[in-house]
């Protein structure tokens, strides 16, 4: 039988609101009930406001995220432990009203915060009268840092043995399933580049590159899209959430036919179809997106703290290059990178890749041992997910 589900995603870029939606469009496609809530929220209107203040000057600072991210939350120091208690105070009690409201038989975490208030929840004698459910995380990131790791958590989701260590630096019997990164099945169902191409009216010989801002506004996007498109490249430009990005590009455009602004859409399969590059922050959604459509990266090398992490473990994987921050340093890597590859490059060039697996029978098998049904039996058959079963151990 079906149950409910409560999802706690982040604000902070797409990172979190991705997977999030991957797990959401499943799991109602098994018959789950599921409702999501901003990690942060749980900190009180004040407080949730005050962390993302926080957090935005600190990445606007790399060094000192860096050092932050390195030396504290990674090795579980001093501040770590500060940070966990000063959200712990807030969100548990949150967490735990808002399950009293409306009971879960599972809380699925993408977001540090949320990880910590279900697994402190969780740790509670039924006596004291915590709710019962399931505290399951899902990790994005190639490290998950000391804030992501707490004894209460009844399974760990990660996307790589590197990420399944880093929990178990914490928690070294921490009940761990190794899962494909949850990617949307658009991506998976994506147009041949001919067919994307045509719908856009690239040339199909062309070079054509496709450059996404993920929230975060760390890279010169419209420099480095002008760049490109100056030297006769067809660049398809997602500013997503960002308004002044996406004004300096369509400003760019008027006198560029090459290089098509967009706004935040939900055309990305098609435009990474359309793509021979992707060019992004090593955000994991991203590059999950671009390997299950079979795109190269160039990745920018301007992300702190778990970019960093996240940059290495893109290029250990092949099929991506990493670039400097400014737009002729962009410009240039990509240029090079065509070079290399030739357009139309529909596979990862130059590396021995695999097609990417989907993500859903790993991820209703894991949640099946722990007496979760996300079978999908009974689901509206308009749904574009395939019919899962739990495969057996």
């Amino acid at each position: 039988m079906a149950g409910s589900a409560l999802l706690l995603s982040g604000p902070l870029g797409l990172g979190h609101e991705m997977p999030a939606r991957s797990f959401t469009g499943l799991l109602r496609h098994a018959g789950w009930r599921v409702r999501t809530r901003d990690s942060m929220s749980l900190l009180g209107n004040g407080g949730g406001q005050a962390g993302q203040r926080v957090f935005g000057r600190l990445m606007t600072v790399p060094g000192v995220y860096d050092g932050l991210h390195f030396a504290q939350f990674r090795t579980g120091g001093r501040l770590a432990g500060l940070a966990e208690r000063l959200a712990a105070r807030p969100a548990v009690p949150e967490l735990r009203a808002e399950l009293r409201r409306d009971p879960a038989d599972l809380v699925l975490s993408v977001f540090a915060t949320g990880a910590l208030a279900a697994a402190r929840l969780r740790e509670q004698p039924p006596a004291s009268g915590a709710p019962a459910f399931r505290a399951v995380v899902y990790c994005p990131d190639v490290t998950a840092h000391k804030l992501w790791v707490h004894e209460g958590t009844d399974l760990f989701l990660v996307s790589s043995p590197a990420a399944a260590a880093s929990v178990r630096r914490f928690r070294p019997r921490a009940p761990v399933a190794l899962v494909p990164p949850p990617v949307r099945a658009a991506f998976y169902d994506a147009p041949s580049q001919a067919a994307a191409r045509q719908q856009l009216g690239i040339p199909a010989g062309a070079r054509c590159a496709l450059l996404i801002d993920s929230g975060w506004g760390f890279a010169p996007l419209a420099g480095a899209a002008a760049a490109l498109a100056d030297a006769d490249v067809h660049v398809l430009a997602v500013a997503g959430r960002n308004a002044r990005v996406e004004r300096e590009l369509r400003d760019l455009a008027a006198t560029r036919p090459a290089l098509r602004p967009f706004g935040f859409t939900d055309e990305v399969p098609a435009l990474m179809a359309a793509a021979d590059l992707v060019i992004a922050l090593p955000g994991a959604a991203t590059c999950a997106e671009a390997r299950v459509v079979g795109r190269r990266l160039v990745l920018l090398d301007v992300m702190p703290g778990h970019g960093r992490d996240n940059l290495l473990h893109e290029l250990e994987q092949g099929g991506a290059d990493v670039c400097g921050p400014s737009a002729d340093d962009i410009a240039r890597s990509a240029l090079a990178a065509f070079d290399r590859t030739g357009p139309q490059a529909n596979a990862l060039a130059g590396t021995e890749t695999q097609p990417v697996p989907r993500w859903e029978p790993a991820f209703a098998k894991a949640l099946g041992e722990l007496g979760l049904d996300i079978s999908a039996d009974d689901a509206d058959d308009t749904d574009d997910h395939p019919t899962l079963t739990p495969t057996p151990s």
